[in-house]
C-alpha cells in the first residue's frame, strides 16, 4: 500500500479516536461526576444567603481585621486559582527570608503574638498557594483580634473556632485543621 492509500484509513481513525477520547469520553465522565459527585463535580462551592462565597477547597484573602486571616498565598496576586503554584524558595533564599520577616511583623502587629511564637502557616505559603484552613495554633493567636474587632467575648469566639476544627482525617491523616471559610461565616452570622 501507497503512502497515500495510507492515508485514509489514518484520518478515519484519527477522527474515530478524537470522537471518542476527544469528546464522548469526557462527556461521559462529566456526566457520572454531575450525578454521583454534583457538589463536587461543581467546585465544592459554598453559599451564604443564596449567594456563592467560596469554596471549601480554595482559600481566600480576608482583609478585613474582623476575620480569621488565612496562610499567605504564593498563588499569582494571592489565592488565584489560574496560578497555583509553591514559591520553590528554598529556606535560605533572601527573598523568602524577607517574606517571613514581614509576615511575622504583621502577625506581631495585628495579634500581639510574640515573635517566636508566631504559628509557621502565618509565615508561609502552602504547597498550592490556596489553602482554605488553617492551624488551631494560627486561629487561637487570632482570636483576641477578633473578638475586639467585632465586640464579642474571646471564649464566644473561641467556642466558635472549637466548633470549626476539624481532626485528624480518619483519625491518624493529616493535622487538625480550621476551616477559614465557614469559621468567618459563622462570625457573621453571630454579628
Amino acid at each position: 500500500m501507497t503512502s497515500l492509500g495510507q492515508f485514509g484509513p489514518a484520518a478515519r481513525l484519527v477522527l474515530l479516536l478524537t470522537l471518542v477520547l476527544g469528546i464522548g469520553y469526557p462527556l461521559v465522565v462529566t456526566g457520572v461526576a454531575q450525578v454521583a459527585f454534583g457538589s463536587q463535580a461543581d467546585g465544592s462551592l459554598v453559599r451564604h444567603g443564596g449567594k456563592v462565597v467560596g469554596s471549601s477547597l480554595v482559600g481566600q484573602a480576608y482583609d478585613d481585621p474582623s476575620y480569621f486571616q488565612g496562610r499567605p498565598s504564593a498563588a499569582g496576586d494571592g489565592y488565584d486559582p489560574l496560578s497555583t503554584s509553591a514559591s520553590n524558595l528554598g529556606l535560605d533564599n533572601p527573598e523568602l527570608v524577607k517574606q517571613v520577616k514581614e509576615r511575622r511583623a504583621a502577625a506581631v502587629k495585628a495579634d500581639g503574638t510574640r515573635p517566636a511564637h508566631v504559628a509557621p502557616d502565618a509565615l508561609l505559603a502552602s504547597g498550592s498557594g490556596l489553602d482554605p484552613q488553617i492551624s488551631p495554633e494560627y486561629a487561637a493567636q487570632q482570636v483576641a483580634r477578633v473578638a475586639r474587632e467585632r465586640g464579642l467575648s474571646e471564649a464566644r469566639v473561641r467556642s466558635l473556632v472549637a466548633a470549626h476544627t476539624k481532626g485528624r482525617t480518619l483519625g491518624f491523616l493529616g493535622e487538625p485543621r480550621v476551616d477559614l471559610l465557614e469559621l468567618n461565616l459563622a462570625l457573621d452570622r453571630v454579628g
